[in-house]
C-alpha cells in the first residue's frame, strides 16, 4: 500500500487509473476507523481496482463550538489496517495541502444543506460539500462509497453529483451496527462505558417507531411520538431532534407515502450522535423499514 500525502502525487495516480481504464474506487472518511468503514473498504474491493481510502479531518466541516481537536485521531493503526486489507492508496493529505494559503471557495447545495443537520450544525454541509468537490476532483474515482448512517450528507453530495455532472457514482451501505444495536461511528470512542450503553437508546427509539410502522400506523406524529417516549427515558440522552422526513427533499412529512427517512440526533454528554431508520413502501402499500 502507497501512502500519498500530496494532491500532485493523487491526482497522477488517479490520471494513470483513467489512462488503464481501470475502476477507481474511493472510500472518504476522516479516519478512527471501524467496522463501518471496512465495510465499505471491503464492497469497495469487489467493484474497484484501484482502491483509495482518503483520511482527512476536515476543519471546515466543524462548527465554532464543536471541538475538532477531541476527534479522535488514530492515524498508524489506521494505516496499518488498511494495509492488512489489502488496499492500493491511503490518500492522507494535510488541511494545508487540501486548503492551501488564499483558499476562498466553498461549495453550497442550497436547500437541503439548511434542514435537520444543517440547521443543528450552521456551515456543516458546505465544509463537507466543498472538501468532497474536492476529494472527487483530485482522486477521480468511478464509485465512491458512502454509509447510510449520513443519510442527508449522502443526499447532498448526490444532489452535488448531479448538478456539476460529476463523473463519480455513488453507493451507499447498510449502517453497521454493534450487537446492543448502537450505529458504528468514530465518535463512539468518546463514550464512556456508561454513555455508550445509554446511546442505545438511538437505535431502541428507532426500533419503536418500526414497530409502530409494522403494526399500521402512518401517522409521523403518533410514530415520533412513541420515538421520544424511548429517548426521554434515557436521562443520559438529550435529544437534538428526531424527524421522518421525505427521502428526496428532506422536508417533514404528513403521512406515510413515499420512500422516508426516520431521522435522530441527539447528545450523549459531550457527544453528539446520530441515526436513522429507511422506509419503503412496495407496490401493496405495505413499508419496510430498515434499521
Amino acid at each position: 500500500m502507497q501512502t500519498i500525502h500530496t494532491v500532485a502525487w493523487m491526482k497522477q495516480v488517479a490520471a494513470d487509473a483513467r489512462r488503464k481504464e481501470d475502476i477507481l474506487g474511493l472510500v472518504p472518511t476522516m479516519g478512527a476507523l471501524h467496522e463501518g468503514h471496512l465495510s465499505l473498504i471491503r464492497e469497495a474491493q469487489k467493484q474497484c481496482s484501484p482502491m483509495v481510502v482518503s483520511i482527512f479531518v476536515n476543519p471546515k466541516q466543524f462548527g465554532p463550538s464543536e471541538d475538532l481537536k477531541k476527534y479522535p485521531r488514530t492515524f498508524e493503526t489506521d494505516r496499518k489496517t488498511l494495509k492488512q486489507l489489502g488496499v492500493d492508496y491511503l490518500f492522507a493529505p494535510s488541511a494545508e495541502e487540501i486548503y492551501p494559503s488564499g483558499f476562498s471557495t466553498a461549495v453550497v447545495v442550497e436547500g437541503l444543506s439548511d434542514r435537520l443537520e444543517g440547521k443543528s450544525r450552521p456551515g456543516h454541509f458546505r465544509g463537507v460539500a466543498t472538501v468532497v468537490l474536492k476529494l472527487f476532483e483530485i482522486v477521480q474515482p468511478r464509485l465512491a462509497f458512502f454509509g447510510r448512517k449520513d443519510a442527508q450528507q449522502v443526499r447532498i453530495i448526490r444532489q452535488l453529483t448531479r448538478d456539476l455532472n460529476l463523473d463519480t457514482e455513488l453507493m451507499v451501505c447498510p449502517i453497521v451496527r454493534e450487537p446492543n444495536g448502537l450505529a458504528l461511528s468514530s465518535r463512539n470512542a468518546l463514550l464512556s462505558d456508561a454513555q455508550r450503553q445509554a446511546a442505545t437508546a438511538l437505535y431502541r427509539s428507532l426500533v419503536a417507531a418500526r414497530d409502530e410502522i409494522r403494526s399500521g400506523e402512518r401517522s409521523p406524529a403518533i410514530i415520533l411520538s412513541s420515538l421520544r417516549k424511548v429517548i426521554d427515558s434515557e436521562p443520559r440522552v438529550a435529544l437534538d431532534y428526531a424527524e421522518i422526513a421525505d427521502a428526496e427533499t428532506f422536508e417533514p412529512v404528513i403521512t406515510l407515502a413515499r420512500e422516508s427517512y426516520i431521522l435522530i440526533a441527539a447528545r450523549v454528554g459531550d457527544t453528539r450522535l446520530i441515526d436513522n431508520a429507511l422506509i419503503e413502501p412496495d407496490e401493496n402499500g405495505t413499508f419496510t423499514v430498515s434499521i
